[in-house]
């Protein structure tokens, strides 16, 4: 009886057994294929480092045609591509990535032109396009440049003291040329004084801070240029009149902006801020952490922008034009209209109150169908030029008033983002105070404990 009853009761724990070694191989079974088919990971990290930007899923998802990426490393390598690539499949299903090592497959590598371990060949249908290295920009840059069918140009003008885009130094444009460049954007510089006239082949025309007048014939040829449906962005300083090189007044320029109903005010702003101040910004420089509703800036919630030697923007619409802020300084700011003198009085019952326009985007009816002029102006040019670009999203705010001049509003949004340093500065006695806890307080906290431990039960 007993050993009837001792065989049964040894059946049903082995059935038990066995139904649960079924049960943990199915859900691990299962577990794998959904892994497997749904790839989803979430990225805890501050900056977001290990996600694709918001630019390259709009891109990636708004795909009308395969998109085949084949990325060439050695077997060994081929991980560090696939961490990212296997993100722009997640994106799409249009996404098809392929994986070559080339000392294997040397005639694979060879037809496509590949000379360097980490290259990707970025293919939408008969059109291919080479990233040079396995990252967020180039292949993103790849892909832009594969689904643009024309050039754009981007034309500064020089002349009048312009920030020119091959300076390298602090005040040059060398930066935001590089910058244009991985939006798949070709630049150059053109001069108004030798032909009043704009190249036919310029998408876009940039006065970029001009420390001189504009002669009329010059400020005539960009007039006639936007009204016939060009595209000009204008970064104007205050005119400032200190120092061996003052800003002019340029009338005729911002006589014309005024026509178009942009007011360009003769005053300097000074961003009292302490937000900015923690930052590390001094009052001459304007924080913008806010924005209006525009295609420019619909995408900039969350990022601050910063805007060195500011002056403010009066707008309205005008006839044939339609105007729109894009942005403001705090209400903390104030503009001064005192332009000669390196001491200002922040208490001066003359200084205009903040919040004050800094920058504004405009449309102008040519007319013609589909042929409308876009213009943007902002109070500021420095906070392009190398030493500011990298601050926060100025760069992703050049690129986007650059899309919208250039009608390609699909590209507009927030770019591949550098890595960021991460890296933890401590002082000598920080360093002391770490290691005295790490090698001394802590080992004893804990003997002291164990010993307690020891103590109540002994």
């Amino acid at each position: 009886m007993s050993s009837r009853w001792l065989r049964a009761r040894q059946t049903k724990y082995a059935a038990y057994a066995t139904v649960y070694v079924i049960v943990i191989l199915a859900v691990i079974v299962v577990a794998n294929v959904l892994a497997d088919r749904y790839n989803k990971s979430y990225d805890s990290t501050a900056n977001k480092r290990y996600s694709l930007s918001d630019q390259t899923a709009k891109i990636v998802k708004g795909l009308k045609q395969p998109l085949t990426v084949t990325y060439y490393d050695r077997t060994s390598r081929l991980q560090q591509g696939k961490d990212l690539l296997d993100r722009y499949a997640n994106l799409s299903p249009r996404v098809r990535i392929d994986y070559v090592d080339p000392d294997k497959n040397p005639q694979a590598a060879r037809a496509a032109g590949v000379t360097k371990y980490g290259t990707s060949i970025v293919q939408i249908g008969t059109k291919k396009e080479e990233a040079k290295s396995a990252t967020e920009q180039d292949i993103t840059g790849a892909i832009i440049r594969d689904l643009k069918t024309n050039t754009r140009t981007v034309c500064f003008v020089t002349g009048s003291g312009e920030h020119p885009i091959d300076d390298t130094e602090r005040d040059g444009y060398s930066r935001l040329k590089d910058t244009l460049g991985k939006d798949d954007y070709a630049t150059k510089s053109i001069s108004l004084l030798e032909k009043a006239d704009i190249p036919s082949d310029c998408t876009v025309v940039v006065v970029g801070g001009p420390r001189s007048d504009y002669l009329q014939p010059a400020v005539d040829a960009i007039k006639k240029y936007v009204e016939q449906g060009g595209r000009a962005l204008f970064l104007l300083d205050p005119p400032l009149k200190l120092g061996r090189s003052p800003t002019a007044d340029n009338d005729a320029l911002t006589n014309l902006l005024q026509s178009w109903g942009v007011s360009v005010d003769k005053d300097l702003l000074l961003d009292l801020n302490p937000v900015g101040q923690l930052a590390g910004l001094g009052p001459q420089v304007a924080l913008v952490s806010s924005y209006d509703s525009h295609p420019i800036v619909n995408d900039m919630k969350g990022s601050a922008t910063g805007f060195p030697l500011s002056r403010s923007l009066t707008i309205k619409n005008a006839d044939k034009t339609n105007v729109q802020k894009l942005f403001e300084s705090s209400g903390s700011s104030l503009a001064t209209t005192q332009l000669n003198s390196a001491s200002i009085n922040p208490n001066d019952p003359r200084n205009k109150k903040g919040p004050m326009t800094i920058a504004a985007a405009g449309t102008y009816t040519t007319g013609k169908e589909n042929s409308e002029g876009r213009f943007v102006v902002v109070g500021s040019s420095s906070w392009v030029a190398n030493s500011f670009i990298s601050f926060n999203g100025n760069s992703d705010l050049a690129l986007n008033m650059m899309n919208w001049l250039s009608s390609d509003e699909e590209l507009i949004s927030i770019r591949p983002k550098e890595q960021e340093d991460r890296k933890i500065t401590m002082t000598r006695a920080q360093l002391n105070w770490v290691r005295i806890s790490s090698q001394f307080l802590l080992p004893a906290a804990l003997f002291l404990v164990g010993l307690s431990v020891w103590w109540r039960r002994r």
